[in-house]
């Protein structure tokens, strides 16, 4: 049996191992590319059975290895992507635009079948985040490069091992005030990892292509009830306050000078937009593919950690 050839950029993240899982589950040959194999390579080797997975170190910017990969593949699937700039190489211009119009144009230069692209949802208003501009224009390019192409955008994301609900877990575990930005209406539909990775499955398997599709949760809710929940689902009690744009602006400032910035700048001018269906494109549900993982029901499965008696806190340990 020839099995179809898919290679991954940006697979050693938490939309990438879960992606990995279920191709290879389904009989997928999957190639992972990563920045740094010593430092990825032992997880990435657990996702996949052998035979089924291939794991290769390369530069975004390495266009001689890229070209190799792309020249043996069926179909490409660019997960690459960073929520704040470091360094003179991870800007969002690097990232976000000119590596997926290298790739997208080298996909058209080889014909390869399928090219799949993850972008992010709400990003045709913020006119003033580098974030999304570069994520609208990285677009752009592709649909330049490869007519044939699916975007992505999906929602916040969400499992065990994201960077939002369980960073999220872990300030309110310790302060015991957290700050509300624009008071805490900006609204989202957060998307559980299994069912993103789902959504790229049936676009490979029912050969979806030339379509922009947001991609979201089966639930609508404000940035204050996500913290609200989180609240509850780790048994605390904390004072949730609004402030003032310009305290908000000058703690950005401050939190962006950490090394994994809690709060940007440019993160807290998204903010201001809302993180829902435009309307423009088809979502995941139009196409009969839905999401359908509670939020409360799935972060409740790890929020254990973040409780006093930790994992003895979970109901299997409780007394009848």
């Amino acid at each position: 049996m020839n099995l179809k050839k898919i290679t991954i950029f940006g697979g050693s993240g938490n939309i990438g191992c879960s992606l990995i899982r279920k191709l290879t589950k389904n009989n997928f040959k999957v190639t992972v590319v990563t920045r740094n194999l010593h430092q990825k390579g032992y997880v990435l080797k657990t996702q996949g059975n052998p035979g089924y997975l291939d794991i290769v170190e390369s530069s975004v910017f390495d266009e001689s290895k890229i070209r190799a990969l792309i020249n043996d593949t069926d179909i490409c699937i660019n997960l690459v992507g960073i929520l704040y700039e470091k360094g003179q190489f991870n800007t969002f211009k690097n990232i976000h635009e000119k590596f997926p119009a290298l790739l997208s144009n080298l996909c058209n230069e080889y014909h390869v079948k399928q090219f799949i692209h993850l972008s992010a949802l709400g990003i045709d208003e913020p006119n003033d985040s580098s974030y999304a501009l570069s994520k609208l224009n990285g677009e752009n390019f592709i649909k330049e490069h490869f007519k044939e192409a699916t975007i992505l955008r999906p929602s916040v994301v969400y499992s065990a091992n994201d960077n939002f609900t369980t960073r999220f877990m872990t300030l309110l575990n310790i302060l015991p005030i957290f700050p509300l930005y624009y008071k805490g209406s900006t609204m989202f539909k957060p998307i559980h990892v299994s069912d993103l990775t789902e959504i790229i499955y049936q676009v490979i398997v029912q050969n979806i292509k030339s379509i922009t599709i947001e991609c979201v949760g089966s639930e609508e809710i404000s940035l204050k009830d996500i913290l609200q929940r989180l609240l509850k689902l780790i048994d605390k009690k904390r004072l949730l306050i609004p402030i003032p744009l310009v305290v908000a602006k000058i703690l950005a400032i401050f939190f962006q000078l950490f090394p994994k910035p809690l709060l940007t700048l440019d993160q807290l001018r998204l903010l201001k937009y809302q993180n829902v269906p435009s309307g423009k494109f088809k979502t995941n549900f139009d196409l009969k593919i839905p999401s359908y993982s509670n939020f409360d029901t799935e972060v409740k499965k790890y929020c254990y950690m973040w409780r006093e008696a930790g994992q003895f806190s979970q109901t299997k340990y409780k007394d009848d």
